[in-house]
């Protein structure tokens, strides 16, 4: 088997939260929402560069308790490549989104972290 790369991410929420993680993955990472089949169960598929990269799915019950950060499991987190450091650091700074960056030691690369509405770490690595 040969594998061509990876094609999406699915986050499960409940219904209340399927519309604030759209416009967050939407402004935090200018992810366009798209086209979506017509499945049993609300959500939205977010798009980058014309594919469906990002699969929200309201599949969680209403009563399903929040997310807190770090309580995803086993799953640590999830990362786009980036550029412009100074830049993307401005865009969360200005929408109040807290982040940690560090430089990746013996490798050219640079990464920030923060986490989305519903507990998911998200990761932007920029080459340096």
């Amino acid at each position: 088997m040969e594998l061509a790369g990876i094609d999406h991410y699915t986050l499960r929420c409940r219904p209340d939260e399927m519309d604030g993680l759209r416009d967050f993955y939407g402004d935090i990472l200018g992810l366009q929402p798209g086209p979506r089949p017509d499945f049993a169960f609300p959500g939205h598929w977010l798009y980058l560069n014309g594919a469906p990269v990002v699969h929200i799915a309201a599949t969680l019950p209403a009563e399903a308790p929040s997310a807190q950060p770090s309580q995803t499991g086993r799953f640590d987190h999830l990362s786009f490549s980036a550029r412009d450091v100074p830049a993307v650091e401005q865009h969360l700074n200005d929408r109040k989104i807290t982040f940690k960056g560090n430089k990746v030691p013996g490798f050219p690369l640079y990464q920030l972290f923060f986490y989305d509405p519903v507990g998911v770490k998200v990761e932007l690595t920029f080459p340096v």
